[in-house]
């Protein structure tokens, strides 16, 4: 049978605990002092220690200085109010998952249904790493490069706790994937994965498919809808695209995840969210902060554990091996093999990727298809057209840089130039001046796509590497931000 030890001095409380535990089917062992705690792990081994930290002989966080309680049980912190500061200190340390005093008795069967030995989830990553070399790939994720391996340390070490992670990347560069990994390496594992694109959602539906809805809550509630909190719990809440949610939304999701609790559309009546949430956006996040796009304290709130996604123009070495994996999926599906001559996989390394590894896929599955026979070639693969905006960029940063260590002023911002290239390899490019901002360069680039491809929105997303709806909403974003600045120059 599978034993708790409970760490706490408070005797009411650890009676109304050790009662909950015990109708769980747990063996029960209560210890009110870091010397008894001692005293009971080296009698018998917990699988699960629900912790206090405030204790009469010192701090509770020093029993994570025994390696094999440590190894072989779970340790879930148990205080009267959950802190930024202890949630990275409990992390850093071992520390599972947080119960905040009064205890909530489904939050508990939740903890209690997922014990796992730390051995047992620390194993699993090790045979990714093991493999790794030979394979590849880690989980979901594929690539050898110093900048994946960055990423998959950072998995591993976040997986097995229940601290929410906020992963930021362009788009295209495997975000949901991330989140699926570490869903998969969690104690979440057995429940639900469920992938929700704020940007994807009409804003006057999002609260209901986020909260859900009562029959008759608005025109069209014909019946009871479960929200993607509802249907997600016990697993994994994964919102790409957050900066996309509604600024009132924001504020309802913090208080949700403040509280662990939430309220479906139309009802007064509230329900427990067992959920973790692992937050993504494609969107420099103090930027989105600074836009009015992101609430800064819903950003704290979720941002306990930063992932950065790294570009594939970083890691051109991972291209070779990411488009063999996709040449196989694709082969799979359509039930003929066919490879990659050695220039080809070359000319794949040469070019700058601007949407990522969505856009590799896409170059793989179109080279695929318009292969006669079984070899790939380089005819149909991208030849270089983001090479001139990779070097425009990089010089526009070199000279800025050098601006700023001199002390010379950045021209004023002005509006971007379209230049048509010549040459076979290259497309038109666009130059911006010294001194632009991120979200004017984004701009430019968005409209100046948009034009080369005639205003055909759907081909100008796909380029881009973001969703059709993001590109409807940045459209209307500089719409409105143009409508302004003519009023202003009106008055």
């Amino acid at each position: 049978m599978t034993h708790a030890l409970i760490v706490d001095d408070d005797v009411d409380s650890v009676a109304t605990l050790q009662e909950l535990i015990a109708s769980e089917k747990f063996t029960v062992s209560v210890a009110h002092t870091l010397r008894d705690a001692r005293r009971h792990i080296a009698l018998q081994q917990p699988d699960v220690v629900l912790l206090d930290l405030q204790l009469p002989d010192g701090n509770g966080m020093e029993l994570f200085q025994d390696p094999q309680l440590v190894a072989n049980s779970e340790v879930v912190l148990i205080t009267g109010h959950a802190s930024l500061d202890t949630s990275i200190q409990a992390l850093r340390l071992g520390a599972a998952d947080y119960l905040v005093k009064p205890i909530n008795i489904t939050q508990l069967q939740g903890v209690l249904s997922r014990v796992m030995k730390p051995a047992a989830l620390q194993a699993e990553v090790s045979e990714l790493n093991a493999n790794l070399a030979q394979s590849g790939h880690f989980g979901l994720l594929w690539g050898r490069t110093q900048p994946m391996q960055r990423i998959y340390e950072q998995i591993s070490r976040v997986a097995g706790t229940s601290v929410s992670v906020f992963i930021n990347g362009e788009s295209g560069t495997g975000k949901e994937l991330v989140a699926q990994t570490v869903h998969d390496l969690s104690r979440r594992r057995k429940k639900p994965f469920l992938a929700v694109n704020c940007g994807a959602i009409s804003p006057n539906l999002i609260e209901s498919e986020i909260f859900g809805h009562e029959k008759g809550a608005f025109t069209g509630a014909d019946k009871q809808h479960e929200g993607f909190f509802e249907r997600a719990s016990g697993g994994t809440l994964f919102l790409d695209e957050l900066t996309e949610m509604p600024m009132e939304l924001q504020v309802k999701l913090l208080r949700v995840l403040e509280t662990g609790r939430f309220m479906r559309v139309g009802s007064t009546t509230t329900l427990d969210a067992d959920v973790r949430v692992i937050a993504a956006s494609n969107r420099p996040l103090l930027q989105a902060v600074q836009a009015g796009k992101l609430r800064e304290d819903l950003l704290y709130r979720l941002n306990v554990f930063p992932i950065e996604m790294p570009p594939l123009r970083d890691r051109l070495d991972d291209v070779p091996l990411l488009a063999d994996h996709f040449l196989r999926q694709i082969a799979a599906k359509e039930g003929k093999n066919k490879r990659f001559t050695a220039k080809a996989l070359a000319q794949l390394q040469t070019y700058h990727w601007p949407g990522n590894v969505r856009e590799l896929r896409n170059a793989v599955q179109r080279a695929y298809v318009m292969a006669a026979g079984d070899i790939v070639d380089e005819q149909w693969l991208p030849k270089g057209e983001g090479a001139d905006v990779q070097a425009t960029a990089a010089s526009a940063a070199a000279v800025t840089s050098f601006g700023a260590a001199s002390g010379a002023p950045a021209p004023a911002p002005a509006v971007p130039t379209v230049v048509a290239a010549s040459g076979e390899s290259s497309g038109p490019s666009i130059t911006m001046p010294l001194g632009s901002s991120m979200a004017q360069v984004e701009k430019a680039f968005i409209l100046a796509t948009l034009q080369h491809y005639k205003h055909h929105k759907e081909q100008t997303a796909a380029v881009l590497g973001i969703s059709l709806k993001t590109l409807y909403n940045r459209l209307k974003e500089y719409a409105a931000e143009d409508a302004t600045a003519a009023d202003k120059a009106a008055q």
